[in-house]
């Protein structure tokens, strides 16, 4: 590695680790004030709030790894510019791209490090997080008054024999549910039983369905007879409403394979909103570790316009409003992309081909 690079690297990974450490804390202390009064009135012990904040790291760190890049390209760039050094080694024949290099491949290196912590780690400690949170404000629920049960929408889980359950619409409260669609495995995973119903309901420790078809398929999948249609049936699924809520799917507890699984699973169930929503969030953990490598790239040519402190300054807001469009521009695209809008895998990646071709632009331009 030349001397240069080594230079700006050294630059680059001080500022990073210091905007990471400081982003840490903030983020550690903030929520510690908020959950003070529970910490001190439950006497919870310094090593349960030790592993609470432990678990919150690494969703720490991939939410704020892109801002600490940007702030430490900015930084480092900036000060070059600043001390004439960019137009030295300009003068010395050296490219923006050699000049800048260092930083890229930082970027591509950090991006690599977020895809794998989203997807080997940060499932497991998200789901130990929400275990302790839980506990902790459980515990501060029972002397206040209870919470109004929420209704579930596209409510999928997993449940006994192999059978994978998907609910439209369920209210926890009432114990119903709507738009039921129950879909049995064999051990190889072909479908062998599969109940659509327009309505459940919960009553003494039983499931009444309501307008219900019952499909039985063989091991080629071919239907072994006609049909089954009941006005009434009483169901012996053991899932009660509270194992409902306390099962239900989300993505941030699961990882790449386990994701891909999940929408296997639910290909043939005709969950089309649900399918679509865990599409999005399956390709959108290969293009969200991208986010740290473009945010550089969009740095970059506004660090190289940084030489006067009002330029700079003004630079630096830009470079921040930027990276905030970008953000905002990829929640827009992800809603639209569930929303059934947009293309699943061109609902996550449109905001990063926009944003990662303006950067090329604005570098192409530079002097």
């Amino acid at each position: 590695m030349r001397i240069l690079d080594r230079y700006i690297l050294k630059s680059i990974l001080n500022i990073f680790f210091l905007c990471l450490f400081s982003f840490f804390f903030l983020y550690i202390i903030a929520d510690l004030f908020a959950h003070l009064d529970v910490i001190l009135e439950h006497k919870i012990s310094p090593e349960v709030i030790k592993i609470y904040y432990l678990t919150f790291l690494p969703a720490i760190f991939i939410q704020v790894s892109p801002f600490a890049c940007l702030l430490a390209t900015i930084y480092t760039f900036a000060k070059l510019n600043h001390d004439n050094e960019i137009i030295a080694m300009r003068s010395s024949g050296l490219s923006i791209f050699q000049i800048t290099k260092t930083a890229i491949i930082f970027g591509f290196i950090v991006s690599i490090f977020v895809f794998w912590i989203n997807d080997k780690i940060a499932p497991d400690y998200r789901q130990q997080n929400a275990k302790i949170k839980e506990q902790m404000e459980n515990d501060s629920l029972k002397k206040s008054k209870p919470r109004d049960l929420q209704v579930l929408k596209n409510l999928t889980i997993y449940g006994s024999r192999n059978r994978l359950f998907y609910v439209n619409k369920f209210d926890p409260a009432k114990k119903t549910m709507e738009g039921i669609i129950i879909l049995e495995h064999d051990v190889k995973q072909n479908i062998i039983k599969k109940i659509v119903a327009n309505k459940g309901e919960f009553k003494d420790n039983l499931w009444k369905f309501y307008q219900s078809i019952t499909y039985i398929f063989d091991e080629n999948g071919q239907l072994k007879s006609d049909p089954q249609f009941l006005e009434e049936e009483t169901m012996t699924f053991t899932e009660t409403p509270e194992e409902f809520i306390n099962q239900k799917q989300s993505t941030d507890f699961m990882s790449l394979a386990q994701i891909e699984d999940y929408i296997w699973r639910l290909s043939k169930s005709g969950a089309t909103t649900v399918i679509r929503n865990l599409k999005v969030d399956y390709y959108q953990r290969f293009t969200l570790p991208l986010t740290s490598l473009i945010i550089i790239l969009i740095g970059i040519p506004f660090s190289f316009k940084m030489r006067r402190k009002a330029t700079g300054m003004s630079s630096f807001g830009i470079a921040l409003v930027v990276g905030f469009i970008y953000y905002v521009l990829t929640a827009i695209s992800i809603a639209l992309g569930k929303a059934g809008i947009l293309m699943p895998f061109l609902a996550v990646s449109i905001s990063h081909i926009i944003m990662l071709l303006l950067s090329i632009y604005m570098i192409g331009n530079l002097p």
